[in-house]
């Protein structure tokens, strides 16, 4: 049998035990995609602009031909092979037994509830996927979300070996394997730490236990400027006072201390992260209707009922980014709650049927396990916006039965009154959160068709403005002028029609501030977001984003920290923390700045504001090495960046800054 390997590189073995080679590093990425696409395959035109982007289109269809009859030499038929190529005019599929590639086996044993098969799947993930195997373009740009994808997949993984009741050698050695590895990946994956602090547990070695927690808050504080989650503290709060004597110092910085005692480190905490008023984490809802294309209408479902219950200034209600972390996922509503830092939680389904919908939901009291309310509501598709409303209203219901009616009232948002623009809109959103260039050339047409059939809809307006800031942000404007000039036809619709849509004026509010220049106002914007709704996330990010770039840079920090407490599991937060490192950059706190800017980098290789702000700060704290990588990889994805163009990447940010920014940036090497 053919073996695969993605995770960590990528590696063929023939059923004799020969290790296959592929003719080219693209040869490899085509196998590596059509592994990754199952059986329902990937379009022709797609993979060759994808791999063969700088090619002419005759010349890009003739690589992909030879790169297929590379692949099928590596595989000759037999009549009974394992491993084939299939396909039509359009589309090229992989034929193969599920049993063959390692992705295939981690995603079928993680799923399982015992031990060993859990342990098995902890055994096979060797790295990140296709690790050391990338090509600048539209094919990284594809694979970015899946190697995201499976990282989050192992940190789940690394914490249910780790709350196993049963903990075997094989279980324990596995899982502490895996969280070490991913501690190593990213300094402040929680999940990964809480792992090993558990083992340490376990073994009876409180000492390293707390050790682990200290450089867990190291970590935390160093990259994001936050404290660990309430899950991570629980962890060492029975833990005995330590005899805390380290065999190495946990950071370089300073002079030698004596390390706190638990005693003193628990006085020192600031209070429970957990709020003392109601916090509920609205879960992503099951898309009962047996239709894959359906899954944007049923997560559309649940970003109305999230948002609808954030209008509520007593409800502490986790972001939407960071519920949908666990989308696809068995969860165990406890250890969601523990993670999440909420009490409440809620999940449900949706099931549509011609033009029949019904939503079903129960909300769960995490830490006794007790469903305090259950129901389910139906309705025609065109009375969509009236069954979210009454499933938010319930809710807030069921979390305090002495609320009046007024309270329930403030739940309820109707972002517009036509479904066929709400449908659009929630297609456009499926595409813009992948962040990719597709993904937003796929979803401004979206937004627009959604313009058209509603004007007033403030939330697309806003989101199409936002996705000319991530434009601007990475090179990808084709016309400068005229997108400016939209973007600020767009905010002033969204400043008349979308005062009461806390996203839609965070949204707006950055990208006048961003694109246009005018952080003024864009601030106010920002502002007028966090009046209207506190627990939103999208407008604490957007006012750190504009104060570091504008204004003062400590705000900064303390907003998008606001942020990342509300949306703890947010794939967007390589965008506050690069926000956050050009704060501590503009603040000459340049050894705070790299650590974060680089992180940002790891979790998202193609947003350019991260690679810019690591090249600058490690400049600047006088690592030129790293530094020059840094703008190596920038100008591969950007080829015509320079100092003089700079400007029209990054905006008319503070003078002050920007002239600080050049000199860093010519300090790394970016040329004039």
């Amino acid at each position: 049998m053919v073996h695969i390997r993605l995770l960590g590189g990528i590696e063929v073995v023939s059923a004799g035990g020969q290790p296959l080679h592929f003719a080219t590093r693209k040869t490899s990425l085509l196998f590596a995609a059509l592994v990754l696409a199952g059986p329902k395959g990937l379009r022709r035109e797609r993979m060759a602009t994808m791999l063969w982007a700088g090619s002419g289109e005759q010349q890009a269809r003739n690589s992909l031909r030879q790169a297929l009859v590379d692949i099928r030499r590596l595989f000759p038929f037999t009549g009974d092979e394992a491993i084939r190529i299939e396909g039509n005019a359009d589309t090229i599929w992989l034929a193969a037994n599920a049993d063959e590639a390692d992705i295939w086996v981690f995603d079928r044993k993680r799923q399982a509830d015992d031990g060993m098969s859990l342990a098995a799947a902890a055994d096979l993930y060797r790295g990140e996927l296709l690790d050391g195997l990338s090509s600048p373009g539209e094919i990284d740009e594809w694979l970015a979300p899946l190697r995201a994808n499976y990282i989050r997949k192992a940190l789940d993984l690394a914490e249910r070996l780790s709350l196993l009741p049963e903990f075997g050698s094989h279980e324990e050695q596995a899982c502490g394997t895996l969280a070490e590895q991913l501690v190593a990946l990213d300094p402040c994956a929680e999940q990964a730490h809480r792992a090993l602090i558990r083992i340490f547990r376990r073994r009876g070695k409180t000492n390293d236990a707390f050790r682990q927690f200290l450089t867990c808050k190291e970590a935390l504080k160093r990259e994001l400027g936050v404290e660990p989650e309430e899950a991570t503290r629980a962890l060492v709060e029975r833990i005995e006072a330590p005899d805390m004597e380290p065999r190495e110092p946990i950071t370089d910085s300073g002079p030698p201390e004596v390390e706190v005692s638990l005693l003193e480190e628990k006085a020192q905490r600031p209070a429970v992260s957990v709020p003392e008023k109601p916090s509920i984490a609205v879960l992503p809802f099951q898309n009962m209707s047996g239709d894959a294309e359906q899954d944007y209408f049923t997560d559309g479902v649940v970003e109305e009922i999230t948002t609808a219950l954030s209008h509520v200034n007593w409800l502490f209600v986790i972001a939407r980014n960071s519920a949908f972390a666990y989308k696809g996922q068995a969860v165990d509503v406890t250890r969601v709650a523990r993670e999440l830092g909420v009490r409440y939680v809620l999940e449900g389904s949706v099931r549509k049927a011609g033009s029949r919908l019904r939503v079903a939901g129960q909300l769960v009291e995490a830490a006794a396990g007790v469903s305090l309310w259950a129901d389910r509501f139906e309705g025609d598709v065109s009375e969509v916006f009236e069954l979210q409303d009454l499933v938010a209203s319930s809710v807030i219901g069921a979390i305090s039965p002495r609320l009046e009616q007024a309270e329930m009232a403030r739940a309820k948002r109707k972002p517009t009154e036509s479904l066929d623009a709400y449908d659009h809109y929630l297609r456009g959103m499926a595409s813009l959160y992948r962040w990719t260039r597709e993904g937003l050339e796929e979803a401004l047409p979206q937004f627009y068709k959604a313009i058209e059939l509603d004007p007033d809809f403030a939330a697309t307006q806003g989101a199409a403005a936002w996705c000319y800031f991530w434009r601007m942000a990475n090179g990808w404007m084709t016309d400068r002028q005229k997108e400016t000039a939209e973007v600020s036809r767009l905010v002033g619709n969204v400043a008349i029609a979308g005062q009461d849509d806390a996203v839609a004026l965070a949204f707006s509010g950055l990208a006048l501030g961003y694109v246009i220049g005018d952080y003024e106002a864009g601030s106010a914007l920002a502002d007028r977001a966090l009046a209207l709704n506190p627990n939103c996330a999208a407008a604490w990010s957007a006012s750190g984003c504009l104060k570091a770039c504008h204004d003062d840079p400590d705000i900064a920090i303390e907003h998008m920290s606001r942020a990342r407490r509300l949306s703890p599991l947010d794939p967007l937060s390589f965008f506050m923390q690069s926000f956050t490192a050009f704060a501590h950059f503009v603040a000459g706190r340049y050894d705070a700045a790299w650590p974060l800017a680089e992180a940002a980098s790891r979790a998202q290789p193609y947003y350019l504001t991260g690679l810019r702000v690591a090249a600058a700060s490690n400049a600047m704290a006088g690592r030129l090495d790293a530094a020059s990588k840094h703008i190596a990889r920038s100008l591969a994805l950007d080829p015509e960046l320079t100092l003089s163009n700079l400007k029209h990447r990054v905006g008319q940010i503070r003078p002050a800054y920007f002239a600080k920014y050049v000199e860093a940036l010519r300090l790394a090497g970016l040329p004039e």
